[in-house]
């Protein structure tokens, strides 16, 4: 899949002369819902022999136009093109709402963009879908434009799971309550959080016997409630590690989210113990996915009660991971 940041980067002529087939969206996460508009995307650019495009904005929208109310990103911009590259996408344009399209009425972006620099030929979008100047079109805005302009539009239902639709505030809300497993069903895949590994607070994790990778996230960043997690650690890159670790492999994890009461900890980070490894991961960057819910955030009133819960939190991601004792 090509990168294009920025309209400036379409190259002249695109899609000529048989068009392109394009799908809008934010897709923050790229839940199952954006899964089955990009997918329906991808197979009628197929169809006709055209390039498969998908539209996305960094930074959110909302971030500039309401920034109180923008919320947090449920993946960065380098995991969401991973992710709609998996899909089969040939071109991802990510436009800077700050610079490109903010202004445009409807009519002008789709006259000016969608046709006169993407070359459009079929527009997909979802139910929900708004564009333009104060968000003033729709979908049946699109269609209508579609009618007037001789191009196709597929308007995508939005997706529901057992009568609870599926959307990136739904995720968003599931991980504030730590429902690992639902927000896992309505993404379609573990909720994981990348980031590079850091020094941690100095609570001497080693010398407890529970060394852990520390991460921490920005603010705008989305995670799971606070609590002790089951799941999987997985160091990108190419560069050999130092210790019984390798880069692309997926080693179990009892994950902590939080500040950790016990040692009055002020910062929210991401822990990682890594189970039955050993390695120097400092400066290495990390993506960690949550499977299962361990347990809520607890303050212990020693170490020693610490370390009892450490082993049966080890214990416990075992059993949730599959895993032989």
């Amino acid at each position: 899949m090509d990168i294009l940041r920025g309209l400036d980067e379409v190259p002249e002529g695109f899609g000529r002369p048989d068009g392109t087939v394009v799908t809008i969206g934010v897709f923050d996460g790229v839940h199952r819902g954006h899964q089955l508009l990009i997918s329906r995307a991808v197979e009628e650019a197929r169809r006709h022999g055209v390039p498969s495009v998908v539209m996305t904005f960094e930074p959110h929208p909302v971030s500039i136009f309401a920034p109180e109310h923008a919320p947090a990103a449920l993946v960065s911009l380098e995991e969401r093109a991973r992710l709609i590259s998996s899909l089969g996408v040939d071109y991802l344009l990510v436009i800077d709402f700050r610079k490109e399209l903010a202004g445009d009425s409807p009519r002008d972006y789709v006259t000016e963009t969608l046709l006169g620099r993407l070359n459009a030929r079929h527009v997909v979008v979802g139910e929900n879908f708004t564009f333009g100047r104060d968000a003033a079109g729709s979908a049946e805005t699109m269609a209508q434009l579609g009618r007037e302009h001789h191009f196709d539009v597929t308007i995508v239902g939005l997706l529901d799971d057992g009568g609870s639709r599926i959307c990136s505030t739904a995720i968003r809300s599931e991980l504030a309550a730590g429902n690992i497993d639902v927000a896992r069903d309505y993404m379609g895949r573990p909720f994981a959080v990348t980031a590079t590994v850091e020094r941690g607070a100095g609570r001497g994790g080693r010398e407890l016997g529970y060394p852990t990778t520390n991460q921490y996230v920005e603010d705008v960043t989305a995670l799971p409630a606070d609590g002790v997690y089951a799941g999987w650690l997985t160091i990108l890159g190419d560069e050999p590690i130092e210790g019984d670790m390798e880069p692309g492999l997926r080693y179990p994890a009892a994950i902590s989210v939080g500040m950790n009461p016990t040692f009055g900890d002020n910062q929210r980070s991401v822990e990682s113990f890594i189970l039955d490894r050993e390695a120097d991961l400092y400066g290495r960057v990390a993506r960690v996915e949550f499977v299962g819910k361990v347990r809520d955030m607890q303050k212990f009133d020693s170490v020693g009660e610490l370390l009892e819960n450490m082993a049966r939190d080890v214990a416990r991601t075992r059993e949730i991971l599959n895993l032989q004792p």
